[in-house]
């Protein structure tokens, strides 16, 4: 008899998904992926369609992970337009069976996605913050644990900073090279299409660059693509220990969001709702 489909929302995946499980899950598919032959992980370029009309995409990432044996699909809308009360992202993950290929759960995506990107990217926690929207810049300061400094521009959100993250839709350079003092670091996690951008040449060519995929960021990234700027390493060589951390020098870490780190994350919030329910019965 066939197991009932399960769906697991934002709320419960909350409860169940904490960084010190997800830390070593995720380093450990990063070091796979980067492994000669990709230890195990398949994972094909995101499929994107465009839905010019209403100035969105819709994206479609699969992935298998032989060592967890886990296999989804996380299915992706991001728009250029969204209101106040309408996210420009939204996700849902769909986990399989791999044995059978047959459909176990359906995810929302939101925490999955959020948790991932926060853990591969490394963020702060002692927090300055600029948003072209003062509403939702003052939305986002109220949610963080810990000082927060709102500020009146990009620039003054970044001089001296140790840590820079930029997390925006941005279509042209919104962080600028002769902002960041040496040594920084930059984790760069939006403008994940070809054409967008949001670093300029000057920090894109002066900055040691790492990228999740190699093949991604040479695809997906107008960061990367357009500023013509090479790639230093992939964050799984680093994990693994065959490229280094060059820590002294800027650094840039080119975020795009892989599909394999939705899929073992799915995987790791699967896993801790059935002991839950186990726990239950």
């Amino acid at each position: 008899m066939a197991e009932e489909l399960v769906y697991i929302g934002s709320g419960e995946i909350a409860q169940l998904l904490r960084y010190s499980e997800l830390l070593p899950v995720l380093e450990r598919a990063l070091a796979n992926f980067s492994s000669a032959g990709g230890g195990g992980v398949q994972q094909p370029l995101r499929s994107t369609v465009s839905v010019a009309k209403h100035s969105g995409f819709l994206g479609v990432m699969p992935a298998y992970s032989a060592e967890d044996d886990a296999l989804a699909t996380k299915i992706v809308r991001f728009y250029q337009r969204s209101s106040s009360t309408t996210s420009s992202h939204h996700a849902t993950v769909l986990l399989f069976d791999p044995s059978n290929g047959i459909l176990k759960a359906v995810m929302d995506g939101a925490v999955i996605t959020d948790m991932r990107t926060a853990a591969v990217s490394a963020i702060a926690t002692k927090v300055r913050v600029w948003s072209p929207t003062r509403e939702r810049v003052e939305r986002f300061a109220e949610t963080v644990k810990g000082p927060v400094q709102i500020c009146a521009s990009a620039k003054e959100a970044v001089l001296d900073a140790d840590v820079v993250i930029t997390v925006t839709m941005a279509m042209e350079p919104i962080l600028f090279g002769e902002w960041v003092k040496p040594g920084a670091h930059v984790n760069a996690v939006g403008a994940c299409r070809p054409d967008w951008r949001e670093l300029d040449d000057g920090l894109m060519k002066n900055s040691v660059l790492y990228v999740d995929s190699r093949v991604g960021a040479m695809n997906e990234s107008g960061d990367v693509i357009l500023s013509k700027a090479e790639i230093f390493a992939e964050l799984g060589e680093v994990v693994k220990g065959t490229k280094p951390a060059l820590c002294e020098k800027t650094t840039v870490f080119k975020s795009l969001g892989m599909a394999i780190e939705d899929t073992v994350t799915a995987k790791l919030v699967y896993d801790r709702w059935e002991v839950k329910n186990k726990q239950k019965s």
